[in-house]
């Protein structure tokens, strides 16, 4: 269970360390037939404690981030990569990195109460964690438009798209995790047998993001260029990697002072220029800074998948 109620069950280094070692666990228990995962009150998570990392940067702790991401690019690594059937139950909030967590499991359920959405992009941030696998398997160019919008969803709309597995109405949750406590199988289609018995017919709304980007796949192309162009009019100059100088000015104006006016620099999109587009891409030679070295988890072998951290 995800449990810091208070704080929307947000991801903190704790959290992260936590269930890696229960999840590492699990794993190699035989006695384990598969995993819950849910959250504690109304959120499943809201993603990673953004005001903890950035207070750390800001306070001089720059290394806290690096350690932080570190931590749950493994466990997000882990997840997708997991031997035992996990189930997510979304009753709630799942954005960011809890919706990118709960995107590995073998089965996503919703209920009425579940929101989705990449909120990254409002404090000049990117969606990360690996989003970016989750979001181009979408249909069309919706994956492409939720990334570059951070539009929130709700849970008839994540079905319909993909997102989520099954639907259950919240007041059938207890008891679909009751049977699911009780089952001595590890099969998938067993497993997945038992849950479509709980589980509901949802429809989105014919006004709804999906149904709208849906019903116009002819024209987007040019629909999906207006908003990268949106986007960046609203966002040019934001990216920089684990929350450099624009993501805090991003985050002062969404989080902190809450005024919601960032001052970026630069403030158009013509004065943004290749040279520094290719900063945010460039390697960085620091003694603390190293590459993250994930285990090749698809067989038995040694080998290393690295990626830069």
């Amino acid at each position: 269970m995800l449990n810091r109620p208070r704080k929307l069950n947000s991801l903190n280094h704790e959290m992260v360390s936590q269930l890696l070692r229960s999840l590492r666990l699990y794993e190699n228990d035989s006695s384990v037939k598969l995993v819950i995962l849910k959250g504690n009150a109304k959120a499943f998570c809201s993603g990673g404690d953004v005001l903890a990392t950035v207070t750390c940067s800001l306070t001089g702790h720059w290394t806290y981030p690096l350690i932080f991401y570190r931590k749950a690019l493994t466990l997000n690594h882990l997840v997708a990569t997991y031997k035992k059937l996990m189930v997510c139950l979304i009753d709630g909030v799942a954005m960011g990195g809890g919706a990118t967590l709960s995107m590995n499991a073998t089965f996503r359920i919703i209920t009425e109460n579940a929101i989705f959405a990449m909120p990254e992009v409002h404090i000049g941030h990117f969606p990360d964690a690996g989003a970016s696998y989750f979001l181009s398997r979408l249909p069309g160019y919706f994956g492409e438009y939720l990334g570059l919008t951070g539009t929130r969803l709700k849970g008839a709309e994540m079905l319909a798209c993909g997102l989520a597995t099954h639907f259950i109405p919240s007041m059938r949750l207890q008891s679909l995790e009751n049977a699911l406590q009780a089952v001595t199988s590890s099969n998938v289609s067993t497993i997945a047998t038992l849950i479509e018995t709980f589980a509901n017919k949802a429809y989105a709304r014919k006004n709804s993001s999906f149904m709208r980007i849906d019903s116009v796949k002819s024209n987007n192309s040019k629909q999906i260029g207006d908003y990268k162009q949106m986007f960046f009019q609203r966002n040019c100059g934001r990216y920089n990697p684990y929350f450099g100088k624009y993501t805090h000015q991003g985050s002062r104006a969404k989080l902190f002072d809450k005024d919601n006016k960032p001052k970026w620099e630069p403030s158009k999109l013509e004065l943004v220029s290749e040279e520094m587009v290719d900063q945010c891409f460039k390697s960085v030679n620091h003694d603390e800074w190293e590459r993250l070295q994930l285990p090749d988890r698809s067989n038995n072998s040694q080998s290393i998948t690295s990626c830069k951290l």
